[in-house]
């Protein structure tokens, strides 16, 4: 006999064999087994019988205990040690098993051993073992014994009956801290013993042989500490298996119950673990707990989460939805309007384009979100940003919640949406993770939206700008109608939309009755009129993608229908006018029968100073009455004019701009206003105490002091676009007409009352000449702008104005040298006729209805013959013929 040692027992194999720690070094092992005796075997391919019961009497008695060993005897070639054990109370192994009948004494036992203390022993257990049998206990029994062992969950009864059910189990191996060998205890005749995840958690893996390359693949960190922390505290004990579900290869999911607790609770805890989003489903609200666990983990920074970084709580912004862009994505902007960003939901994605079975939904997917918060008050919480790549922006995911109600859990609810499958370590996911997971299988349950199988057909919308004919029927349909519920798909301007009706399945455009809204910029930022970006703002926060309803009362001449829009029962032109951002015309307001509501609306607005009437001074108003009045009886006037307008003035060309049109400046009282103006306005600039440059970039549509490049002098201008990387802005004259660039060093602020465009309006008109239509070729067109500078530069001429398009706002005019007798001009002393006649200019194929008036009629066939002359004498643009023959 050797001298004694002391281990720590890991595990008992069978009946008579044990697995040793050692107590100073819990990594070294020792097999050790009971000298003199046997026990059946455990084997995988079936149990002998009572091998079960043998291990579990010794098993019962030893694990986790200390015992005292001596070793009897050494097997030389495996070196395997048998001997004696000694519990601490003062069990004697392998005594106490024979004794209960659970280890048979080996027939060829100290057979050639003479030692007398040899000879005592097997004596001593050869009597418990006579004993034994004469009781018939433990092997000795006879029949039975025998238990039927599964190594696999079978098929699918299985779930069907244990699905839900709590029972024992034996851990018999931990391969990771997440992947054990659990025997069933199912029964006393019928045990599995299935491969077991532990449900809701994923381990680091261990050490284990790569088969492909017949290497060792290394433990991932803190792999191995998670399997010996298992291993400490579930090897080979009697737990309780509570039973979850099955994973894709079949292996059991599981709750392992320690006697204190979860398992997997301990694991997170200690930050050996994480949660697996893959088991949420299965576990329901047993989640929660697991990722309380991580959570305390994440805090105190443990193991896997040392490097874990706190998000900061942002809380609850209180924004409005501008605009949904897809079914996963909208803009929000705060209350004052200042501040607008993109918003995509946590966790949760809509169906996406590229996956035939998605994409059929995506319209559904954005309309059900459209009707759920476009222009409603949401809490947004940020839960994380996602960084761009792959060609995506970066953005801010969040949890939305509209009056309490959690917008992304909702649109996954109604399957208008999937929930994204997060890396392990992305902290950038919904705080209700768990609920969306559950939402999601019970959505695929029920067949709901992309789950279903079955899209609807894409509703399609006629879009009325591609079929004039279809729009004329259109008209009259909703002229008698009244107030069409609609929704607005897009706003172009601050008084133009996109809009559509379901219940005529069309898409029109629409304009604003009764008001002029300032053009609205390009969509790079440039061109526009001063308020037109504020007239469009506020047209997207009210009313883009909202329910609306419209009155319908015309058409227009390029296919736009004129109409009221409500916005919740709102006159949105009345909002328009109110704030500043549009003027009431006075004809069109009557036609549309709201001109009291927009006078009043307008009235208000200058009387607060807003946007259009910031500079407004009440003296002029009446000025500006008697022009609209004009404006208005212009635009009443029949267009089939029977007599020539008698409307002569003395004006003098400023300029002619890359598109032919010419810039008229009307003498007289204009002309003397503007002497005037420009003399106080020369003296301001020279004094140096005005020499203040502009506090920011010059904005488009800005009204600014320019000095001009040809004479230096200072001039009122308008900004008309911008170069902010080379600091350079487009300004046109507003009483010249003319433009340039020039540095922004050379543009000052125009905020002096006295200067501005509501004092003095800007004396540059607006104005084409009747009946021509310049050449279209290059060279021809500047030809023919060269010819007509030079008829017109620096000589004060008269102007037939012969139509005045208020809509357009632009005069056509008939110029005239004005003679020194006072008789009315001629068909033959026009400058049109001038251009025509020279080949610079041509009689318009189509003419505009007010061109056909039987007033123009001789005038127009004078023009004509002008111009078959010219093209007779191959002048101008004739050079090489008729060009308008093909």
């Amino acid at each position: 006999m050797s001298k004694p040692f002391f281990g720590n027992v890991k595990s008992v194999l069978s009946g008579d064999t044990l697995i040793l720690t050692s107590p100073n070094n819990p990594a070294a092992e020792r097999t050790f087994c009971l000298a003199y005796v046997s026990a059946p075997h455990l084997r995988r391919e079936g149990d002998e019988p009572f091998a079960f019961q043998s291990r579990e009497y010794l098993r019962n008695l030893v694990v986790g205990k200390t015992v005292q060993c001596t070793v009897a005897y050494t097997i030389p070639n495996s070196g395997r040690e048998f001997g004696t054990a000694k519990l601490q109370d003062g069990t004697d192994l392998p005594d106490v098993l024979v004794k209960a009948g659970w280890l048979k004494v080996r027939e060829d036992a100290g057979r050639k051993d003479e030692n007398e203390e040899v000879v005592e022993r097997l004596e001593k257990l050869r009597s418990l073992e006579n004993a034994a049998k004469a009781e018939n206990k433990g092997l000795h029994a006879g029949s039975g014994g025998i238990i039927e062992v599964q190594n696999d969950l079978g098929g699918p009864e299985f779930m069907k009956t244990w699905k839900g059910k709590t029972v024992d189990g034996i851990i018999e191996r931990v391969l990771s801290g997440d992947r054990l060998l659990v025997r069933l205890l199912l029964s006393e005749k019928k045990h599995v013993q299935p491969m077991t995840l532990l449900a809701g958690i994923r381990t680091p893996s261990t050490e284990r042989n790569n088969p492909s390359t017949g290497g060792v693949q290394p433990a991932e960190e803190y792999g191995n500490e998670a399997k010996q922390f298992v291993e400490a505290r579930l090897l080979q004990r009697l737990v309780k298996v509570e039973i979850v579900g099955a994973s894709p290869q079949g292996q059991l999911v599981a709750n392992v119950m320690h006697p204190r607790g979860n398992i997997a609770e301990f694991l997170l805890q200690d930050g050996l673990a994480r949660c697996n989003d893959f088991h949420s489903t299965m576990l329901g609200e047993k989640m929660a707990a697991l990722r309380a666990a991580e959570k305390q983990a994440q805090e105190k920074k443990l193991r896997l989460f040392k490097h874990h970084v706190a998000k900061a709580d942002g809380g609850n912004q209180d924004m409005i939805v501008s605009k949904v862009l897809a079914s996963d994505t909208i803009l929000v902007r705060n209350k004052a309007g200042t501040n607008e960003k993109r918003i995509s939901f946590s966790s949760v994605r809509g169906p996406r384009t590229n996956e035939p079975s998605e994409a059929p939904y995506r319209d559904e997917a954005k309309e059900f979100l459209r009707q759920k918060i476009i222009g409603k008050q949401v809490k947004v919480k940020v839960d994380g940003t996602k960084p761009a790549n792959e060609g995506f922006e970066a953005k801010d995911v969040a949890t939305v919640t509209e009056k309490g109600t959690n917008i992304g859990l909702a649109l996954v609810e109604a399957g208008w949406a999937s929930v994204v499958r997060h890396r392990n370590d992305d902290p950038d996911r919904a705080p209700n993770y768990d609920e969306l997971l559950a939402a999601q299988e019970k959505a695929k349950e029920e067949k709901k939206g992309i789950w279903s199988g079955k899209p609807n057909k894409a509703k399609q919308y006629l879009d009325l700008g591609d079929n004039a004919q279809k729009a004329k029927i259109m008209l009259a349909t909703l002229q008698r109608q009244k107030k069409v519920p609609a929704i607005v798909d897009f706003c172009k301007a601050g008084s133009r939309f996109t809009i559509l009706i379901p219940r005529e399945n069309v898409k029109l455009t629409m304009v604003l009755g009764g008001i002029r809204a300032p053009r609205a910029p390009r969509a790079d930022g440039e061109g526009g009129e001063p308020w037109g970006k504020e007239a469009l703002d506020l047209a997207n926060r009210r009313c883009n993608q909202r329910d609306c309803e419209v009155d319908i009362h015309d058409m227009d001449k390029v296919g736009g229908f004129i109409g009221s829009l409500y916005i919740g029962r709102e006159n949105f032109a009345k909002v328009l006018v109110e704030e500043g951002l549009a003027s009431v015309h006075a004809f069109s307001a009557e036609k549309s029968g709201n001109a009291a509501e927009l006078f009043n609306a307008e009235k208000k607005a200058k009387q607060e100073r807003k946007g259009l009437w910031t500079n407004w001074d009440p003296s002029q108003d009446e000025e500006q009455e008697e022009v609209a009045e004009e404006e208005v009886d212009e635009s009443a006037a029949p267009v089939n004019m029977e007599k020539k307008p008698t409307d002569y003035r003395d004006v003098v060309i400023t300029n002619i701009d890359g598109n032919g049109k010419l810039k008229l400046q009307e003498v007289g009282k204009g002309t003397a206003a503007l002497e005037t103006l420009m003399n106080e306005f020369r003296k301001f600039h020279l004094n140096p105490a005005n020499k203040q440059p502009l506090k920011d970039a010059p904005r488009t549509g800005e009204f600014v002091s320019a000095q001009f490049s040809a004479d230096g002098e200072w001039y009122r201008a308008r900004v008309r676009s911008n170069d902010r990387t080379a600091k350079v802005a487009e300004v046109v004259y507003v009483d010249y007409g003319n433009s340039e660039k020039i540095p922004w060093s050379k543009l000052r602020p125009m905020d002096q009352p006295q200067f501005s465009v509501q004092k003095l309006k800007p004396q540059a008109i607006d104005a084409s000449l009747s009946f021509v239509q310049l050449p279209t070729g290059q060279d021809y067109f500047a030809d023919a702008v060269a010819f007509i500078a030079e008829l017109t530069e620096g000589r004060r001429l008269v102007g037939s104005f012969d139509f005045v398009d208020a809509k357009e706002n632009i005069s056509y005019v008939t110029l005239y040298d004005p003679k020194t007798d006072n008789k009315m001009p001629g068909l033959n002393d026009s400058l049109n006729k001038e251009v025509v006649q020279q080949g610079y200019g041509m009689v318009p194929k189509k003419l505009k209805a007010w061109e056909r008036s039987r007033a123009f009629e001789d005038y127009l066939k004078h023009l004509t013959k002008v111009q078959d002359e010219a093209k007779r004498e191959r002048l101008g643009m004739w050079e090489y013929g008729d060009i308008t023959e093909d």
